[in-house]
């Protein structure tokens, strides 16, 4: 007999229920706090459309724990939360009830780490932190070649923790130039699969469930950073610190310190952000993103800058300017905002332990700041 699922299937309700769940994610981007402009409701179009695609590749070709392979949920054409422009993001579904083996090689990328994740966005919005291992904690063979178990198990030598809870992985490679390091290079396998489950065979009735999951993601993902860009603007133009422990949920690294906030400029307007000291240790970078916080258009515009690219004053200390056009070769330290008048921004430091300089803004008039008279 057929079941009730088997006949969704068969008759398109799972199909069109599907559907009916993308149309109603996109009330996310009429919410009253989001900018009711045709540009910004196109990008928010935009996001909705890499919101799924991440969402399919994580849910239907990526879901299964038992044949578990590295994917990118963030890259240059999908981007959520605040992505790093410095970054190769991948991401691995896994479960707690298994082990598993990544094998890699190092390659020179100056930042590495591999961090296990309990919760999903599809279901709560969040990637809550289970264990984290980097490159200063990998032992890496003579040819560059390194094994990591990861186990709720303590394991020898190379050991990536996790819990029974844990469901996934997040992996960041931080560059200082993209193109002027070797990338690590890895992949990973399920060593203790459950008996009946070594098959990668696609399960009809698991089809409708996944679809689900990638529509919830959509919602869910959107909803959150939404919710993060209201937060913010209660603190436009400046960067404080953020709520670390949110970022933490959000799956942000252990060895990074946030700060976060909201940008607005009107056309004659600059973000003048200043640093007095840099921490001797570990290294930094700052972006502009837009509403949905995506991050701007790196390929093509200088929309970030790190402790390798940027210039800094005599004494040590730093300046960067935000503005709408290009202030003039006493800032090199301009971003552009690429015809945004609005987004979200973000300030890292990154490996420097409890050193986290406070970081300050102001808002001047770009003529005045051109013409040398603030």
């Amino acid at each position: 007999m057929t079941s009730r699922a088997e006949r969704r299937i068969l008759d398109g309700s799972a199909w069109r229920d599907f559907c009916r769940a993308l149309e109603a994610a996109g009330d996310t981007i009429l919410r009253p706090s989001t900018p009711a402009t045709p540009f910004d409701r196109a990008e928010g179009i935009r996001y909705l459309t890499r919101l799924l695609r991440a969402g399919l590749e994580s849910q239907i070709e990526s879901s299964d724990p038992c044949h578990p392979r590295f994917f990118q949920l963030s890259n240059e054409t999908i981007r959520i939360g605040n992505d790093n422009p410095d970054n190769i993001y991948h991401n691995c579904n896994i479960s707690g009830r298994y082990d598993y083996r990544i094998r890699g090689t190092r390659g020179t990328v100056p930042y590495l780490s591999f961090g296990t994740k309990a919760g999903s966005y599809d279901r709560d919005a969040e990637m809550r932190p289970t264990g984290q291992i980097d490159a200063r904690r990998i032992e890496v063979a003579p040819d560059g070649s390194f094994e990591i178990l990861v186990s709720s198990r303590p394991q020898p030598r190379n050991w990536l923790p996790m819990e029974e809870t844990s469901e996934s992985i997040i992996v960041r490679q931080t560059f200082d130039v993209q193109g002027a390091a070797t990338p690590a290079t890895y992949t990973i396998e399920c060593l203790n699969p459950a008996p009946g489950e070594h098959t990668d065979a696609l399960d009809p009735l698991a089809i409708e469930p996944a679809l689900e999951r990638a529509a919830s993601f959509v919602t869910k993902t959107s909803n959150l950073f939404t919710d993060w860009m209201e937060i913010y603007e209660k603190h436009l133009n400046q960067l404080p610190s953020d709520d670390q422990d949110r970022c933490q949920r959000a799956g942000g690294d252990a060895n990074i310190h946030y700060l976060q906030s909201y940008w607005r400029l009107d056309s004659d307007q600059a973000l003048v952000i200043e640093a007095d000291r840099i921490p001797t240790v570990g290294t930094w970078n700052f972006q502009l993103s837009n509403f949905w916080m995506e991050s701007l258009e790196y390929r093509h515009h200088r929309i970030h800058i790190n402790h390798a690219t940027a210039h800094y004053e005599p004494d040590g200390s730093l300046r960067i300017v935000v503005a709408h056009r290009d202030p003039g070769p006493r800032f090199p330290n301009w971003l552009d905002t690429c015809r945004h008048d609005r987004g979200g921004m973000l300030f890292r430091w990154i490996g420097c332990g409890d050193d986290h300089p406070p970081v300050s803004t102001r808002v001047v008039r770009l003529s005045e700041l051109v013409a040398g008279t603030c």
